[in-house]
């Protein structure tokens, strides 16, 4: 890595002088100049290994990161290595930018996945699990137990475990049952008692859902109670896996035979089925229909438990018709990611202390937020701003006499949603609302589906979008009628409508009544209800169609202003940077020597700091106890400076697949605001930062001792950031 591109920046370094463009230049075009993009993410959640590593972490908070990191991996088998597979066996031709092999992508896939499941089973066995069990929180199992604690545990699996179980023998007469998609299951070898020929027989047992998958139990026999609820507030605490007490009595399902071998297994699915859109009649049936069909696609993954017998791992691998890349063996419990409930452990010590959070007076619900709003545009940074100020714009909206209209976007809100809530509200006051559902926000359909009913039958008028297209954007209309006539107010957001992700997630909203970004805004609402189609619109930028074109345009323009007067400098704030036009772009910005800096949290297919091709671009990842999430696009502009935010990230199904929108921010003491409080700090932080290489690898940045320290995501650093 070069060392220049690793200095933070600093306050003279925010206004780069021309750099000397190299010779000779790179195709910019050359598929080797292109990371893959299934291998970047892969990089991405080792990054996230290294933060369940990291000692400075509080502990139960490492066992959280631990189990992000396996829900990662979940949702990339489900999703990315299913479509690679599916190519793979259809044999089809490399389709992206690298140009790299299907099947060369799934042995690169199995290699580095492979490399850090051993990372993070060691990091269970040798460091996590040990160090809990210091701290009175000891994950055991059944035969560790004292028999009073076996004898408790028995009575609970005889009441509230066994009439659930359904034990589905294997034979000529009852084949291999359907394995939902990530379940735990057992895989059972018995023998018939008193049979002298032994002959073995096989079942099959679903761990039940509905039974809470830890147990909790009281480190001291004293403790035990006949009323043990296996609460998790015991000052010392064991934890059982709920299916490592029904291994134990399994053979109580099996009257008149004996278990001879027993072993877990889990499977995961192809999630990624296409739903049948232009043939749909109804497309809430049809993506129902889809969420039920997801649960038995095909396999794309074998997980077993690393102790099961030979001769029942071969029987599971006939049954379910896998290849060896398909297998995967692990030493710790399998389901990890369900280990993120481990989190409602009481011990604050162990976890992050809360962060004190700003409530925008504008927006606290103490004075009109209309008013306020019609005065100064008003930007909030969560979670440091709380996402209670979007909740008074919605509450104020559904309440007030004034406003006869709200149009909504919904695309992941969550349970007991307090949007939904709010639009129901103003539903029951008489108002006209409109609710574009995205129904096919993966993995969250079902949801999305009960809401859409919901709304429906309070009689709001519920949108479900286009046939191809998702509506990703976050943006919210309020029709407000005032002694000089309607106004318009606009709410647009980096992330989803969701109050409990928005603790988690930092993300930007804009509330705004400027004319022209409402106008757009109501537009676009007519666009997604209606059958219009708009190329331009006044001054968002909006996907698919003006979005790309609107970026790239941006970028060339910087091109121009360094070759008139130097000082070129783009900043990309994004979670994925992966569309080729795109990219090269930016190779052409750097190749005329224009400063690049990307914060890009995830996938990035960019090659930075290759001689020739992109040695003005550094590309850095910021990984903490937030999820990056807000997208900032920044241009110096020849020094007026252009800012836009929005739901966009910077992959072709984003500028080309969905309905998105990104708004500038035109309010110059808003914008330097956002610039110094979120842009620099990130670009100069020294505690969280990875910087990419040229190969796609990460190098954690450590600070010399001359380096001010500059932690990015400390809640102290934005507390000054109401805008």
């Amino acid at each position: 890595m070069n060392e220049a591109n690793m200095v933070p920046v600093t306050e003279q370094a925010v206004e780069p002088q021309v750099d000397v463009v190299a010779e000779p230049m790179v195709d910019v075009k050359d598929p080797s100049n292109y990371l893959n993009r299934e291998i970047s993410w892969i990089e991405f959640n080792r990054k996230v290994l290294e933060q369940a590593s990291d000692s400075k972490v509080p502990l139960l908070e490492r066992v959280k990161f631990l189990s992000i990191f396996y829900n990662n991996l979940d949702e990339f088998f489900m999703v990315r290595v299913a479509n690679i597979w599916t190519q793979v066996k259809s044999n089809a031709e490399p389709t992206g930018a690298d140009m790299m092999p299907p099947r060369r992508q799934m042995q690169e896939i199995r290699r580095k996945v492979l490399e850090l499941l051993e990372k993070a089973e060691e990091l269970w066995k040798k460091k996590l699990e040990v160090a809990l069990k210091k701290k009175a929180i000891e994950v055991t199992s059944y035969r560790d137990l004292s028999a009073k604690k076996k004898a408790v545990l028995d009575r609970y699996f005889d009441e509230q475990i066994y009439p659930i179980l359904t034990p589905q023998v294997i034979d000529s007469g009852h084949p291999f049952p359907l394995i939902s998609n990530t379940s735990l299951n057992l895989i059972i070898e018995l023998q018939r008692n008193n049979d002298p020929t032994k002959a073995c027989h096989y079942a099959r047992l679903k761990c039940p859902h509905t039974v809470p998958r830890f147990l909790y139990l009281p480190k001291g026999d004293e403790e035990i109670d006949e009323g043990l609820a296996f609460d998790p507030d015991y000052r010392e605490v064991s934890v059982v896996l709920m299916e490592d007490l029904i291994s134990e009595r399994v053979e109580k399902l099996f009257p008149g035979f004996t278990v001879t071998a027993s072993g877990i297994f889990r499977v995961t699915r192809n999630t990624d089925g296409e739903i049948e859109e232009d043939e749909a009649d109804d497309l809430l049936a049809a993506v129902r229909d889809f969420v039920d069909q997801r649960r038995f696609g095909n396999v794309v993954r074998l997980e077993m438990g690393r102790g099961m017998p030979v001769r029942l791992s071969e029987f599971l691998i006939r049954q379910l018709e896998v290849k060896p890349i398909q297998i995967y063996k692990e030493k710790i419990p399998l389901g990890f990611s369900e280990f993120m409930g481990l989190g409602c452990i009481d011990r604050p010590k162990l976890q992050y202390r809360p962060d004190r959070t700003n409530l925008a007076p504008e927006l606290n619900g103490e004075v009109n937020c209309f008013e306020e709003i019609a005065k100064k545009d008003i930007v909030l940074y969560h979670p440091y701003d709380r996402f209670q100020g979007v909740l008074t714009f919605l509450d104020q909206a559904a309440r007030d006499p004034n406003v006869v209209a709200i149009k909504q976007t919904l695309y992941r809100c969550g349970n007991h949603s307090p949007v939904v809530q709010s639009l129901l509200e103003a539903r029951r006051r008489g108002k006209q609302v409109t609710a574009v559902v995205e129904l096919k926000a993966r993995f969250d359909e079902e949801r999305n589906i009960n809401w859409a009913e919901e709304l429906e039958r309070a009689g709001v008028n519920v949108v479900y979008g286009f046939v191809g297209l998702k509506i990703h954007a976050k943006v919210c209309l309020v029709v407000r009628r005032e002694k000089k006539g309607i106004r318009r107010y606009v709410h647009i957001g980096t992330g989803n409508y969701n109050a409990s992700s928005a603790k988690i997630y930092t993300d930007l909203s804009l509330f705004t009544a400027d004319e022209a970004i409402n106008a757009d805004v109501t537009d676009l609402f007519n666009v997604m209800t209606g059958c219009g189609h708009i190329e331009q619109y006044r001054k968002l930028f909006v996907s698919p169609h003006s979005m790309r074109p609107s970026l790239v345009k941006k970028i060339e323009e910087e091109v121009e202003f360094h070759r008139q007067q130097g000082n070129g400098h783009i900043v990309l704030k994004c979670n994925q940077l992966v569309d080729q036009q795109v990219i090269e772009a930016l190779y052409k910005a750097s190749q005329a020597g224009v400063r690049i800096d990307c914060v890009v949290r995830g996938i990035c297919c960019l090659r930075p700091g290759v001689k020739g091709l992109s040695e003005n671009i550094t590309v850095k990842s910021i990984v903490g106890r937030y999820l990056e999430h807000a997208r900032i696009y920044w241009f110096n502009h020849g020094g007026d400076h252009k800012m836009y935010i929005g739901s966009a990230d910077l992959m072709n199904r984003n500028l080309s697949g969905r309905i998105e929108v990104v708004a500038p921010i035109e309010n110059p003491k808003i914008q330097s605001k956002l610039f110094k409080n979120i842009v620099k700090m990130q670009l100069e932080d020294t505690q969280q930062t990875w910087y990419m290489n040229a190969d796609g690898s990460y190098t954690r940045y450590k600070a010399p001792a001359s380096v001010k320290k500059v932690d990015a995501q400390n809640a102290e650093n934005h507390h000054s950031a109401l805008y």
